[in-house]
């Protein structure tokens, strides 16, 4: 029997608060800098995530800072919790790191620290992840998603060139949260309003049509929203699986540890469902 392979440690990375800013009523910016970013790279990904570490209450983690000595020495309920956030840019020659959140007042763990920290303030995070960057090579480009999916959005687009072929729908509760992106690309931003999430998205999306030539897309958001635009793009559409970055970043009454527990299975499970007949498994 074959031996496993050794699992590689999960680096982390430190950064300090250099400053924040409140982009609209429910995004909040948090900008990293400082020295313990000259490791980190990210390459031409634009949907590069970290996974920010956040301290159990009262406990105090010996140093060097070491994750997995962490969670071998001390009990779960001791652990970091981690979050997980887009990149939204990231600036080599300045070490500087940006990252947005979405905030809903005193909701959750992230979106309230984003709006409490202070610049000096000590961050860990483990990363960078990340698999999609628009393909130069296909004919135009599809990007949908809500407030969760915006920075990642916002980085495709103006990674993009001039005059390319791009529909892009952005979901969000009003006007108010719209946000100024350094791309000529046609937006279409979409006000929830009393509305489910997701619903005007997919709508949208559906009511579109389609250009000619091979399309690459990219949607994530809310995961009962997802689960609809897949169906219609590789089902409907049949749009080949290679062509589609697809993928829940949330879900309706679970938080974070909940929804990735299950995220896995979840994204199993509606594949299956929605393989298109005849099609083969990649």
């Amino acid at each position: 029997m074959a031996e496993r392979p050794v699992r590689k440690p999960r680096k982390s990375h430190s950064a300090q608060v250099v400053r924040t800013e409140r982009l609209t009523p429910h995004m909040q910016r948090v900008v990293l800098g400082g020295d313990g970013l000259a490791e980190f790279g990210a390459g031409d990904c634009t949907d590069h995530y970290v996974k920010l570490l956040f301290g159990a209450e009262g406990v105090t983690y010996p140093e060097p800072f070491d994750l997995e000595r962490i969670r071998a020495e001390f009990p779960r309920e001791q652990w970091p919790v981690t979050r997980t956030y887009t990149v939204r840019a990231w600036d080599p020659e300045h070490r500087e790191l940006t990252l947005d959140f979405v905030v809903h007042g005193d909701e959750g763990l992230a979106g309230p620290w984003a709006v409490r920290v202070q610049p000096g303030e000590t961050v860990r995070f483990m990363g960078p992840g990340g698999a999609y960057a628009p393909d130069p090579a296909a004919d135009w480009h599809l990007l949908a998603g809500d407030e969760s999916a915006l920075p990642a959005i916002a980085a495709a687009l103006e990674s993009l060139p001039g005059g390319a072929a791009v529909r892009a729908f952005v979901e969000v509760s009003g006007p108010e949260e719209e946000q100024k992106i350094d791309s000529d690309a046609d937006i279409v931003w979409l006000h929830r309003g009393e509305r489910p999430v997701g619903e005007a998205l997919v709508e949208a999306v559906r009511a579109l049509d389609f250009p000619e030539g091979r399309v690459h897309a990219f949607v994530h958001g809310e995961a009962g929203c997802v689960k609809e635009l897949r169906r219609l793009l590789r089902v409907e559409r049949q749009i080949p699986r290679e062509d589609l970055s697809i993928s829940g970043y949330w879900r309706l009454g679970h938080n974070e540890d909940g929804w990735q527990a299950s995220k896995r299975e979840w994204n199993a499970r509606v594949e299956a469902e929605q393989e298109p007949v005849g099609a083969t498994a990649s």
